[in-house]
């Protein structure tokens, strides 16, 4: 950030920057900047051209999470609050600054598609459109014999699953998941002990934690916020005092002067936020929660409309494609009943012409019978005289006898097969009428259906307390409410641990899947590490009540 004005204090840029953001919750945040290899903080009280930045132009600050919410769900109200978190949280998984187990890679992995490409769809999501996205840490990646398809096929089998989550609920659950990271949130600063044991210092919104350098993930013991009477340092020593008398004092040295002033800075803030939880919310943060309520409630409102309009939208497509092939299937009878029609029209035609032929030839051959009648008449009345002349007109009478039988057997059997040819027709135009009679029936329905995808709903259109003395510094905790405190902690983590049981059934099953596969000479130290707490059923927060 460019600081506009000389003489503008810290307070005014952070100021500055959270307004630009929208931000109301700006008691997590800070600015970052980096002087001779240490972090420091931007202090709202001096000026900031008055702080120990680099000289360097133009000087770089980093809008960053300060401090840690102990349970993400609850603490964060603003949707921008919880969207700066989680993508500060993401990018210290993917650059391996928290420790990830593989399984949960893979969740958390899903739950960023989901909040960057809403709802899982297979014809627009397809395969590889994960190909491009930064999603595991390279240690998860380079530690199994697994493609990136295969990657990509185990997270969108996740991430189909939560289908129906917008992007601030996929976000809130990939910082549910986070949470429970063991380096999640956490501070780490390089000390000595008395005896010049180099050891190293966490500090979180739990407390403080002292740990071994080679294992960031398993505390060798915890100082809960609530069991701490003072912390405070001098020049390069530091002390912390718990509220229990009987313990004996912890104390520590560290590299610089600046470190132990980061670290009060840290101890402080996380203090005051921890006693600020265990208290009834400020007026200003009911509001904040009311307004969130309001807006959460407006939001499930308007999903759960364009949930509605979508499925009338889908309701009323199937109806209009039932329609559709509904009408094609009409229109294929329709077009089979005319070509049987006009193959009965063509069937009758050609029958009616063959028995009007047929008839035409009985009448012939009834005329030529009677012709033959008449000259069988003529021939016996005619008088032979002589007997061979008798007899062959007995012989032509015999034969003219026998052609006229011939011929009136002849003309029987064409009337009977003129009378089968009308038969046949009569057949033949009765088909015919059934015909017409089912195209009508055909043509009324086509009406029909035309009337019913008219009528059908159109679609919708909007669819859519410090004392210096002597150069030290000290800070000292009140007292009034710790036994209480602690045996909220203890609920509350117990209450918590109960809510992760499912979850932790889903990463032991995809653990399972994937475990064939794991090149075992890869495995980082915090791998093993890892896997010992697990087998022995540690986890962050009983790890933490253990020591």
């Amino acid at each position: 950030f460019a600081c506009p004005q000389v003489k503008w204090k810290g307070k005014d840029l952070f100021d500055l920057v959270c307004r630009t953001l929208g931000l109301r919750e700006t008691w997590f945040f800070g600015l970052q900047y980096t002087i001779k290899d240490t972090v420091a903080w931007l202090k709202m009280d001096k000026k900031v051209l008055d702080h120990d930045v680099p000289t360097e132009e133009p000087v770089t600050f980093h809008f960053l999470a300060k401090f840690y919410p102990e349970n993400a769900e609850e603490e964060l109200v603003q949707e921008i609050t919880q969207h700066l978190f989680f993508l500060q949280v993401k990018k210290q998984i993917l650059d391996e600054k928290i420790y990830c187990p593989p399984e949960a890679s893979v969740l958390l992995a899903s739950y960023a598609v989901q909040a960057k490409y809403g709802d899982y769809d297979p014809n627009v999501h397809k395969r590889g459109f994960l190909a491009q996205e930064e999603l595991l840490p390279k240690r998860v990646i380079n530690l199994y014999q697994m493609t990136p398809e295969m990657w990509e096929e185990r997270i969108t089998a996740w991430y189909a699953e939560h289908r129906g989550r917008a992007r601030d609920e996929a976000e809130m659950e990939y910082l549910k998941i986070a949470q429970d990271l063991e380096m999640y949130g956490v501070n780490y600063f390089a000390i000595r002990n008395k005896k010049g044991t180099e050891l190293l210092l966490g500090v979180d919104a739990l407390g403080l934690h002292i740990y071994d350098p080679d294992n960031r993930l398993t505390p060798k013991i915890s100082f809960p916020w609530n069991e701490i009477r003072n912390i405070s340092y001098s020049d390069k020593e530091f002390t912390i005092k718990p509220l229990d008398k009987k313990i004996d004092v912890f104390k520590f040295n560290s590299s610089k002067l600046r470190v132990n002033k980061l670290i009060l800075q840290l101890c402080i803030g996380n203090h005051d936020l921890f006693m600020r939880r265990r208290k009834a919310d400020s007026l200003e943060v009911q509001q904040m929660k009311a307004q969130a309520r309001e807006e959460k409630a407006r939001k499930q409102m308007e999903r759960q409309r364009l949930a509605r309009e979508k499925q009338m939208r889908e309701e009323a497509e199937r109806t209009r494609d039932e329609l559709e092939r509904r009408l094609m299937q009409l229109k294929e009878e329709a077009t089979m009943a005319n070509e049987a029609l006009m193959r009965s029209e063509e069937t009758a035609d050609l029958l009616a012409e063959k028995a009007q032929i047929t008839e035409e030839e009985a009448k012939l051959l009834a005329q030529k019978a009677a012709e033959a009648e008449q000259e069988m008449q003529r021939i016996k009345a005619t008088a032979i005289r002589t007997e061979e002349e008798k007899r062959l007109m007995e012989q032509k009478v015999l034969e003219a006898e026998m052609l006229a039988l011939k011929m009136a057997e002849e003309s029987e059997r064409r009337a009977k097969e003129a009378d089968q040819l009308k038969q046949d027709l009569q057949e033949a135009r009765e088909s015919e009428r059934r015909a017409k009679q089912k195209l009508l029936e055909i043509t009324s329905k086509s009406s029909y259906t035309q009337s019913m995808n008219s009528s059908t709903p159109a679609l919708p259109t909007d669819l859519p307390s410090f004392n210096l003395i002597n150069e030290s510094l000290s800070f000292d905790f009140k007292d009034t409410d710790m036994k209480r405190l602690s045996m909220e902690i203890e609920k509350e983590k117990v209450e918590y641990m109960e809510k992760s049981k499912h979850l932790q059934e889903q990463l032991n099953e995809l653990k399972t899947e994937i475990e064939a596969l794991k090149l075992k000479e890869r495995e980082t130290a915090l791998d093993i590490l890892h896997n010992e707490n697990t087998s022995r059923g540690n986890s962050k927060h009983n790890t933490i009540k253990k020591v």
